[in-house]
C-alpha cells in the first residue's frame, strides 16, 4: 500500500514538473506591445507575420511619431511597450537624448548601411522616404496652374486655402519638412518662408498622410508629404494625384525601429528588431501597398519607390534634426502656427 502511494506521489510530482516546464517555455515565448508609426495595414501585416513565425503574441497601438514620443515620455517610469516600430529617425534621436531608448545592435544590423542606423544601436533604419509636393491634376487645370516644381511655387496666391500639411508637433512627416527647409536655407530664411506658407495653408493635420487623401478627393489642391504615401493613394484609385519634387532640394526620412528603455520582455523586443531588419520582413510592406525604399541590402524595393539618387536630395542630417527637434517645433509654434 505504501509502495502504491509512493508511486502515485511520484507520478503526480512528475506531472507537476512537466506542467511547470511547459509554463516556463510559454513564458519564454512571451508577449510584446509595439507602438507603430507605420500605416495601419503595414503594421498589421508585419505583426501577423512576426507572430506566426516566432510564436510571440503582439499587441500594438498605431500613432504618429510625435504621439509615440509623447506616450513613451509619459510612461518612462513604467513603460507599457517594448518596441517603437516605424516613423522618422529624427524623433528617435530626440527620444535617445532623453534616455527613452535601449541600445541594441542586432545581429542583422550588418545588412543595413551605416548611413541608415545609429552607431550605438539606439535605432536602426528599415525604410527610406522622400518629401514631395503632391497635387490634384484636375484642380491644377481648373485654376490654370502647372504642377508646383519648387518651394517658392507654393506661395502663388492661387494656392491660398488649397494647401495642406501636417502639424510638426504630432507628425514626423511635417517635422521632416521643417528640418529640411532649415537645413536647405538656414534657420532665418526657412522661418520667413514658413510664415508666408502658413498664410496659404487651410489646415494642419495630426498625421502626415492625411493631406494626401484630401488631395486625391479634390478637397485640397496640393499637400506637402512623403512621396510613398502619395503613391499609395494613387494606387488606391485617386488617379488625379501628381507627384513632384521641389527643385531647390528636398529631404528624406529614415523610418526606424528601436527598443524602448526599461520596457517589458526585452528578449522578445530584441527578437522583433532582429526580424524587422530582415529582407523578408521589409518586403512585406509592398504586399499591402506601401512603397518606401528598403534599407536591407538584399531587400528589393518596390518599383514604385523613388530612388534618392534620382532626386535633388539635400545632405539631410538626421542626428542634427533630432537634437534640434523640440527647439525648432517650439519656434514654429511661437512664430508660425500662432499667426492669424
Amino acid at each position: 500500500m505504501k509502495r502504491s502511494r509512493s508511486a502515485w506521489f511520484a507520478a503526480i510530482m512528475l506531472v507537476l514538473v512537466l506542467l511547470l516546464a511547459t509554463a516556463c517555455g510559454a513564458d519564454r515565448k512571451g508577449t510584446l506591445t509595439v507602438y507603430a508609426g507605420l500605416y495601419e495595414d503595414h503594421a498589421i501585416k508585419a505583426i501577423e507575420a512576426f507572430q506566426k513565425e516566432t510564436g510571440i503574441k503582439v499587441s500594438y497601438v498605431r500613432m504618429s511619431s510625435g504621439e509615440i514620443l509623447a506616450r513613451i515620455r509619459a510612461e518612462k517610469d513604467m513603460p507599457k511597450a517594448s518596441v517603437w516600430f516605424g516613423g522618422p529617425a529624427d524623433t528617435f534621436v530626440q527620444a535617445q537624448s532623453e534616455g527613452l531608448l535601449h541600445p541594441y545592435i542586432s545581429r542583422n544590423a550588418s545588412m543595413i548601411d551605416n548611413i541608415y542606423k545609429d552607431p550605438d544601436g539606439y535605432w536602426t533604419g528599415i525604410y527610406v522616404g522622400s518629401i514631395a509636393l503632391v497635387s490634384n491634376k484636375a484642380w491644377l487645370q481648373e485654376v490654370g496652374l502647372t504642377p508646383p516644381q519648387s518651394w517658392e511655387d507654393l506661395l502663388n496666391p492661387k494656392y491660398k486655402g488649397m494647401l495642406s500639411m501636417a502639424d510638426p508637433r504630432s507628425s514626423g512627416t511635417a517635422y521632416t519638412v521643417l528640418a529640411t527647409l532649415v537645413q536647405l536655407w538656414g534657420e532665418e530664411k526657412a522661418f520667413d518662408y514658413l510664415k508666408k506658407l502658413h498664410k496659404q495653408i487651410r489646415s494642419y493635420t495630426t498625421a502626415g498622410s492625411i493631406p494626401g487623401r484630401s488631395v486625391g478627393m479634390g478637397e485640397i489642391g496640393t499637400s506637402i508629404m512623403f512621396s510613398h504615401d502619395a503613391v499609395k493613394f494613387y494606387k488606391e484609385g485617386f488617379r488625379n494625384i501628381m507627384i513632384n519634387f521641389p527643385s531647390e532640394g528636398t529631404g528624406y526620412e529614415i523610418g526606424a525601429v528601436a527598443v524602448i528603455h526599461n520596457g517589458p520582455n526585452l528578449p522578445e523586443a530584441q527578437t522583433f528588431v532582429d526580424w524587422a531588419l530582415t529582407r523578408h520582413a521589409q518586403e512585406l510592406g509592398k504586399q499591402v501597398g506601401n512603397y518606401q525604399l528598403l534599407t536591407n541590402r538584399e531587400a528589393i524595393s518596390p518599383e514604385e519607390a523613388f530612388p534618392l539618387k534620382n532626386l535633388n536630395v539635400i545632405p539631410y542630417r538626421h542626428d542634427w534634426s533630432g537634437q534640434n527637434r523640440q527647439r525648432l517645433i517650439n519656434r514654429w509654434v511661437n512664430e508660425v502656427q500662432s499667426e492669424k
